[in-house]
């Protein structure tokens, strides 16, 4: 058996913070780290890797809209020919002179709030090239915007391919989004949407209820992850463990077996079959894109305790032919691959987590 286990920001991503890695005991990581064949390559970003390693080709962007789509609908939309887009709803901020985006990882959306919010934007924008809706019979032409086929995960399919270029909602996360708008030879017409719909929807009753109530107002959609299907997808893996939609959406397009992520290593090695696995660890990535360092420092030593161990554990029993463990970050990608034989290699010393960061 086989395991590739995939790690977003393994690794805190600022190096202003080197007392994050004080006090932390990761004795199986840093095992299995020193032990271990490294590859580096430049990163970019997680969205992009999965596409790679099942491989997708690049378009203008990753195509990561039509992808998620069949899933997200539970099959009543097809992705067909057509070009499609995320619009994922998110909040905006002022921060001195940045504006900062937030996404679903810190606000709540329902179900009933995401029709409420693309009914109106739909209604807003009626007539300007946008042409899907979800009714009870499948797709009818009712020219609206968006469609809220997941609370947070919000699809646009656009009559006419735009020469458009945009940045992953992952990667914008937290981040000052001043710089990062969409580009390309149609880039300021979607600047000039993205601030109308921030202007219609400021101050909206809905957002006003969201605010009495103590919640984040939902004052914008983020455009991504555009394209049209890709012609070909294929998959290295026998089955896919994990609980985001991207990878979920990767092994239905490729008929390939996924589960949901198990609690510990232990549960997933009960469940698992013989094969070539890839288990996606993510809950890493959130905290450091909102510099949550106390949460991504127990978030680790969870990972220590209930996969880390476990896992060398299940390697020097032979029980594991190869892992190999793959972290992604806004910087770079590195793959640590090790077998039970490497264990033996006693002239690689563990060294402190701190020395493979960035």
């Amino acid at each position: 058996m086989k395991l590739h286990l995939l790690i977003p920001s393994l690794f805190w991503p600022e190096d202003s913070l080197p007392e994050i890695y004080r006090d932390l005991p990761l004795p199986a990581l840093e095992t299995l780290l020193a032990k271990s064949l490294r590859t580096e390559d430049g990163s970019n970003g997680l969205e992009a890797w999965l596409c790679h390693t099942f491989g997708v080709e690049k378009q203008q962007d990753w195509p990561v809209a039509p992808i998620t789509l069949q899933a997200d609908s539970g099959g009543q939309v097809t992705a067909g020919n057509h070009y499609w887009l995320r619009a994922d709803p998110v909040h905006l901020r002022i921060e001195h002179t940045q504006i900062v985006l937030a996404d679903s990882q810190i606000f709540r959306v329902t179900a009933e709030e995401a029709i409420q919010f693309t009914d109106l934007l739909n209604r807003h924008f009626a007539g300007d090239g946008y042409d899907l809706t979800l009714g009870d019979s499948g797709i009818t032409k009712q020219r609206p915007l968006l469609l809220p086929l997941a609370p947070d995960r919000w699809y646009l399919r656009v009559t006419e391919a735009p020469t458009l270029k945009t940045h992953s909602l992952s990667s914008v996360s937290g981040r000052d989004i001043s710089d990062l708008l969409p580009s390309g030879g149609d880039g300021l017409q979607w600047q000039r949407y993205f601030n109308e719909i921030q202007m219609f929807l400021y101050e909206h009753p809905l957002n006003l209820a969201r605010e009495a109530r103590g919640e984040l107002a939902i004052n914008s959609i983020w455009p991504w992850g555009g394209g049209t299907m890709p012609q070909s997808i294929g998959s290295p893996y026998t089955h896919v463990w994990g609980n985001a939609v991207l990878p979920k959406s990767l092994a239905l397009a490729t008929t390939t077996s996924h589960a949901d992520l198990p609690p510990t290593a232990a549960a997933w090695h009960h469940a698992a079959a013989t094969g070539n696995h890839l288990v996606i660890l993510d809950t890493l990535s959130g905290k450091a894109q909102y510099d949550d360092a106390y949460g991504w420092r127990e978030n680790l030593n969870k990972f220590e305790l209930e996969w880390f161990g476990p896992l060398l554990k299940s390697l020097k029993q032979g029980e594991l032919e190869k892992l190999t463990l793959t972290t992604v970050d806004e910087r770079s990608i590195k793959s640590f691959s090790i077998t039970s034989y490497d264990l033996w290699k006693f002239w690689r010393a563990a060294k402190p987590l701190a020395t493979y960061a960035p």
